[in-house]
C-alpha cells in the first residue's frame, strides 16, 4: 500500500466541505425538477436510501480494506465512512426538524 499523500488528503477534504455547504450539490436532482413533479415524500425516501448507499458503500470499502484488497487505502475508507457519517447526522437533523413541526402542527389551536 502507497504512503497517504496528505496534500491530496487535505485537498479531497476541502471539496467535500465545499460540497457540503452547497445547498444542492451538483449530483443531486435540481431544485425545479424537485419543486415540479416529485412529492415531499418522494423526495424523503430518495434520501434515505442515499444515505443507506453511503453506508454500504462505507462498510463495503471497510471489509475490502480488512481483508487486505491492494486496491484500497485507509485513506478512501476514512473519507467514505466520514461521508457515510456526515449523511446519517444530516438525515438525522431533518427527521428532528420534521418531528419539531408536527409537534407544532399538533399544538396549533383549531
Amino acid at each position: 500500500m502507497s504512503p497517504v499523500d496528505t496534500q491530496s488528503l487535505l485537498m479531497q477534504m476541502r471539496t467535500l466541505a465545499a460540497q457540503a455547504r452547497q445547498e444542492t450539490p451538483a449530483t443531486d436532482v435540481p431544485a425545479q425538477q424537485g419543486a415540479a413533479g416529485e412529492s415531499f415524500a418522494t423526495l424523503l425516501e430518495q434520501g434515505i436510501e442515499a444515505v443507506n448507499g453511503e453506508q454500504h458503500k462505507a462498510a463495503e470499502l471497510k471489509k475490502a480494506f480488512e481483508l487486505g484488497d491492494p486496491n484500497v487505502e485507509l485513506s478512501q475508507v476514512m473519507l467514505q465512512a466520514q461521508k457515510a457519517s456526515l449523511s446519517f447526522e444530516a438525515m438525522t437533523q431533518v427527521r428532528n426538524k420534521l418531528v419539531e413541526a408536527y409537534k407544532e402542527i399538533m399544538n396549533m389551536p383549531i
